[in-house]
């Protein structure tokens, strides 16, 4: 039986920006005003405004029944059915499986490396680092004390590695002195809720909503629903989100109105059929169940499309609200 998501039943703790906490408290996962950047309080602002509430005020889509039937739509055309999740394993590559391993930094590592490129670049981009400077916390002690170049030159062929490069070291830095030590389980222990893990991790500049949603569900195995290219471009298909949603708003939203237990499930399928059905791709031809199913229903499918192949930008960048008007959105946090 798949877990319900634990939602913390006190209101989301603030950041300390927010709250006039000069210093934190490192077990609710809140840091010091000295530690937390201005994205950073921009990104934990908008989570604690949609922790309950979607940013599309009165867009009821979709609805219970629509998300349990794409489900078993997609499970259907699924060698195997839904995918479950399992246990990472200690040998897993983190960059691979869009976190899928024990190790909560290595599993944060390996999703800013998969950020704006292909699972095989990413990939080998985490083989060279760990060849490089070894695994556990003495490697990410050895990536913290690297010069920026070296560690940029490790991760070359996962493509953006500069930006990457100070990304993970600003994060391991933050987290030693954070915590005293290059180490996230303290996010594994039963007590530590969602919304306090997320905030946790959205607080270190470069990581936002999605990637740390990828963390949540296949290193913590929580229900998160993390939104990616693939995953954006259905949902506005199957008229899941507004027309002008940008994907920090598609997330907050769809976090709300995907059913807990059919979260990983989904977000692993509407990934995996992103990449390979050309139907339902921009002025793409063939079949596509997903179109089929929306025409026997009646809807055509949104006519608001977004190729598959456009890159999964670095988060981060300009963390935006997520838009309701009419004006064209722009790309940001993810």
């Amino acid at each position: 039986m798949v877990a319900k998501r634990r939602r913390s039943t006190s209101p989301l703790p603030q950041s300390p920006v927010a709250a006039g906490d000069p210093q934190g408290d490192p077990s609710t996962g809140t840091t010091s005003t000295d530690a937390i950047s201005v994205h950073a309080s921009k990104k934990l602002k908008l989570l604690a405004e949609h922790s309950t509430t979607s940013p599309f005020a009165g867009f009821d889509h979709p609805s219970p029944e629509d998300a349990h039937a794409v489900h078993a739509l997609l499970a259907s055309h699924t060698p195997g059915g839904a995918p479950v999740h399992s246990a990472p394993s200690t040998s897993s590559n983190s960059a691979t499986t869009c976190g899928h391993a024990p190790n909560v930094l290595d599993s944060l590592i390996g999703t800013i490396l998969s950020q704006n490129t292909s699972s095989a670049n990413s990939s080998g981009a985490k083989r060279s680092l760990d060849n490089l400077f070894g695994r556990g916390e003495k490697g990410f002690e050895n990536m913290a004390n690297a010069s920026r170049e070296e560690l940029a030159d490790a991760i070359r062929s996962g493509g953006l590695a500069n930006r990457k490069a100070k990304i993970i070291q600003e994060a391991l830095t933050a987290i030693k002195k954070k915590h005293g030590r290059y180490d996230l389980q303290h996010l594994a222990a039963p007590g530590v809720t969602d919304e306090q893990a997320m905030q946790e991790l959205v607080s270190y500049d470069g990581v936002g909503p999605k990637t740390a949603a990828c963390v949540l569900s296949f290193c913590l195995g929580r229900q998160a629903f993390a939104v990616d290219t693939h995953v954006f471009r259905l949902s506005r298909l199957l008229g899941w989100v507004p027309k002008t949603a940008d994907r920090v708003g598609a997330q907050a939203h769809l976090e709300l109105k995907i059913p807990p237990e059919l979260k990983y499930g989904l977000h692993v399928m509407m990934v995996r059929h992103g990449r390979a059905c050309r139907g339902c791709k921009k002025d793409g031809k063939g079949a596509c169940p997903l179109k089929t199913w929306l025409k026997e229903k009646g809807n055509p499918p949104s006519e608001v499309l977004q190729r598959a192949e456009v890159d999964d930008e670095v988060e981060d960048q300009k963390p935006p609200r997520p838009k309701t008007s009419k004006r064209r959105s722009t790309r940001g946090t993810t």
